[in-house]
């Protein structure tokens, strides 16, 4: 793909119908939705998710109690600050370039806190996440910047750089279980 070819991320996001992702950031969609459980969540859930460069939109930093797999789609690749329950943190590459250290596919343990943006050099970059069960609004926390840094003060530069100063931790109590469920023609 050439240059000239190469999509834009205002053109990915109105060919995918991507919307502003509440509290976390950058444009989404949820494009699968398992069978309700007994308990009445999801199976499983899936979203499409769009970071821009150009719009200063990442991934703020946040956890969740289950695991949660992402799959880089296209673009450039994807920094995660990823800071895990038992003190460990780094930084891990969503992207192409397996050959080179980056992952098409990473699982972030349960609990972990995480938050990503495009990588230096970058324009755009598509990717995907899946959780089983399912994602409900309730699952989502918010990461707090000096309570972070805190805890795992050699990130603190990047962990800063992923939190978002005023905004709320946590979705209302009322908000939608599933925030947006639109299937992939939908």
């Amino acid at each position: 793909m050439t240059d000239s070819q190469k999509p834009t991320a205002a053109a990915l996001a109105e060919l995918f119908r991507l919307s502003p992702m509440p509290l976390e950031g950058g444009l989404f969609r949820r494009t699968w939705s398992g069978a309700p459980q007994d308990d009445g969540r999801a199976a499983g859930s899936a979203i499409m998710v769009l970071l821009s460069a150009e719009d200063d939109t990442f991934s703020a930093m946040h956890r969740l109690p289950g695991d949660e797999v992402w799959h880089h789609y296209l673009g450039a690749p994807v920094e995660l600050v990823l800071l895990h329950p038992d003190g460990d943190a780094g930084i891990a590459v969503l992207g192409p370039d397996v050959l080179n250290g980056q992952q098409v596919q990473l699982v972030i343990p349960a609990g972990t806190w995480m938050g990503g943006s495009v990588a230096p050099g970058g324009d755009w970059s598509l990717f995907g996440c899946t959780m089983a069960p399912g994602f409900v609004a309730a699952d989502y926390e918010g990461g707090e910047a000096d309570d972070l840094c805190a805890r795992y003060p050699r990130l603190a530069d990047r962990i800063r750089a992923l939190c978002r100063p005023g905004q709320p931790l946590r979705h209302p109590a009322d908000a939608s279980p599933d925030l947006v469920v639109d299937g992939p023609e939908g």
